[in-house]
């Protein structure tokens, strides 16, 4: 190094002031190097580590909250960044470019790329306006009621399978839809119920927003599904350590907080898309829904975690 280091005494090496710095830094050297071996066998375990999740905005109004609870308890050495999308298609289209690790959405794209899990399944409710005559009853709601109210509905640009999703419930009841109004967040889509424009088909976890002026009615028969996506050839450990908790917390929820929720489910249609047992909305093969009474029997039971594909 061009300088004296150490100086012999006795029997021992002394160092030079020199060589004190060197040996500071060695010291520093070598801990690093050790946190660093940890840091990567801990990664490897999928102990530690970052995760990019995208979610549903109306996945954390239900078992979403409880389920990010539960993973900041057991996962605490992992850092979870959070992005809330209300755009199935930029959701599923994240996951497959890499920007995202893990999708919570509703109506996952189709592609062999993807792997899919039925997460949780809740109903789909019908806000309306407090003191319409609709909002009376406490059973649920027919479909027909979708043609006794006009309804507030998502743009199609900003959620188009949600917006295809509530036109063939409208369809698959015979009713042409009367849309009153527009809105880009749920907040302004229950802010138009409220003020009376009509009504908005939504999941029934956003009852937890307990809007003033809005009166929630479950839709009879009806089903909305969370999947959780992610790619089929992601090997990354802290992604299967993330879906086992997650999947922990539904198989432990029940529906006593809420008696609309339908709960866990193990199945998925062909599509990857929804639950045949009570659903109304499918999508076929272009992300376009379709009512679930034109779906064959046989395509009903599938298993809960696959591949997307033909």
């Amino acid at each position: 190094m061009g300088t004296m280091l150490f100086v012999r005494e006795g029997r021992g090496l002394t160092p030079t002031p020199a060589g004190q710095v060197l040996v500071h830094r060695a010291t520093t050297v070598l801990a690093e190097a050790e946190a660093a071996l940890q840091d990567v066998r801990l990664a490897a375990q999928g102990i530690t580590g970052r995760l990019v999740v995208t979610f549903a905005g109306s996945g954390i109004n239900g078992p979403l909250g409880a389920a990010l609870g539960r993973v900041r308890r057991e996962l605490p050495r992992v850092h979870l960044q959070l992005e809330e999308s209300f755009n199935d298609a930029e959701m599923s289209t994240g996951v497959l470019e890499g920007r995202f690790d893990l999708a919570v959405q509703r109506l996952p794209m189709r592609d062999a790329r993807l792997s899919t899990q039925v997460w949780w399944r809740e109903p789909l409710t019908l806000f309306l306006p407090a003191g319409h005559p609709l909002a009376y009853p406490s059973e649920p709601a027919p479909l027909a009621a979708l043609g006794q109210i006009p309804l507030v509905i998502w743009p199609r640009d900003v959620s188009p399978r949600s917006y295809d999703e509530i036109i063939a419930l409208c369809h698959g009841a015979g009713i042409a839809p009367q849309i009153s109004a527009e809105g880009r967040s749920v907040q302004t889509l229950l802010a138009l119920v409220a003020a009376k424009f009509g009504a908005a088909v939504l999941a029934d976890s956003h009852r937890a927003l307990r809007r003033i002026g809005v009166t929630p009615r479950p839709l009879a028969g009806t089903s909305t599904t969370l999947h959780l996506v992610w790619r089929s050839d992601d090997t990354n450990p802290l992604v299967e350590r993330l879906r086992t908790v997650l999947t922990h917390v539904t198989d432990a929820t029940t529906p006593a907080d809420n008696p609309n929720a339908m709960g866990p489910t193990s199945t998925t249609d062909a599509t990857g898309t929804t639950d045949a047992s009570g659903s109304t909305a499918l999508t076929d093969g272009s992300g376009a829904a379709r009512p679930a009474s034109s779906t064959p029997a046989r395509q009903t039971r599938q298993r809960g975690v696959r591949r997307q594909g033909r």
